[in-house]
């Protein structure tokens, strides 16, 4: 029989642990401290492209007014290179506590497509956090084109199969996965010039080295006021607000139905961020959509402004991935 001494010393020990459980369970009910903080210190956004373009532009318009709403900075961390691989491998790397985000465009959904391999894997390796908008490409021609509607550039490629060229920023870009799903659906044959970059891509459509071309809104913005370029169609599914281009058809009102095509923009963050802290970024990144500074940059960018919740982010960011993963592999594209 046990001594009153022991019993004493195993009552306390029961008391102790029975104590202990319930220090821990009202740990448990609390707010933690760390997400209840968020943010508590400066936040990254990394553009996986350089400085200046259209992507950096948007990102830095939304660094602004994001931080305004958090209290905290948000800095734009330029990485660009590799088809945006570089930049959102670095954030697929980054602890997953919602201070490391990445503007992704387009290129996020396309590039498992385009490549064998990629250093992660994109389903898995991030979580969405909001769309930010979507914007045309423009089908465009030099001002003194025979070719003035969509059903002209039909009928001459019909005519001339393989003969009729279009210029595109670079292989596996927006502007040219939207010219080769235009080939599919208009059942044309188009001879595909990638460039690098729409700078010379833009000069030789000019000078009459190519026919069309697939650009953005942005890039040929100032060579439609100058006249020098003439659009006939954009790419969305609805015509598009952008100045200067609200009056152009779609292309899919133009002779090819069901045809659209948007390039877009939403943050990501690393894969494991805790929910928590991803609503507190949507709600930010809602607020920052809706501000003067980001509606300016929207208009001058041709950019359609988005908005949502994650979940809706994922299932927009799912259907691209599977509707260009069908042009790549129909068209035979490859970055590798």
């Amino acid at each position: 029989m046990p001594s009153s001494r022991a019993v004493r010393l195993r009552l306390r020990a029961t008391a102790a642990f029975a104590f202990l459980a319930f220090l821990c369970g009202l740990a448990a009910a609390l707010p933690r401290p760390a997400l209840a903080a968020f943010p508590d210190h400066a936040l990254r956004l990394v553009v996986p492209f350089s400085p200046g373009g259209g992507t950096d532009l948007i990102a830095r318009a939304m660094a602004i007014t994001m931080a305004e709403d958090l209290g905290q900075p948000v800095i734009v961390d330029n990485k660009p290179g590799g088809s945006t691989i570089i930049g959102t491998e670095a954030v697929a790397k980054s602890a997953p506590d919602g201070y490391t985000l990445v503007m992704a465009t387009m290129a996020h959904a396309v590039n498992p497509s385009l490549h064998r391999k990629l250093p992660f894997d994109t389903d898995m390796a991030f979580a969405p956090v909001m769309l930010v908008g979507r914007s045309p490409n423009v089908l465009v021609v030099r001002a003194d084109s025979p070719i003035r509607t969509v059903r002209d550039l039909v009928a001459q490629a019909k005519a001339r199969p393989g003969k009729v060229s279009y210029a595109s920023q670079g292989s596996g870009t927006s502007a040219h996965l939207a010219g080769e799903l235009f080939k599919a659906l208009a059942k044309v044959d188009l001879n595909h010039i990638p460039y690098r970059g729409a700078g010379p891509a833009l000069t030789d459509l000019m000078g009459g080295q190519v026919d069309v071309m697939f650009a953005t809104a942005a890039a040929v913005a100032p060579h439609l006021l100058s006249g020098k370029l003439r659009a006939i169609a954009v790419t969305t599914a609805q015509r598009s607000q952008a100045p200067g281009l609200s009056k152009i058809p779609t292309i899919a009102e133009s002779g090819v139905p069901g045809y659209a095509a948007d390039s877009w923009y939403g943050l990501f963050v690393p894969a494991g961020t805790p929910p928590e802290v991803i609503a507190r970024l949507n709600a930010a990144a809602k607020k920052a959509v809706g501000s003067a500074l980001f509606r300016q940059r929207a208009d001058q960018e041709g950019l359609a402004v988005g908005a949502g919740t994650p979940d809706e982010f994922g299932r927009y960011v799912k259907g691209e991935s599977q509707r260009w993963s069908k042009v790549v592999h129909n068209a035979g594209i490859s970055a590798d």
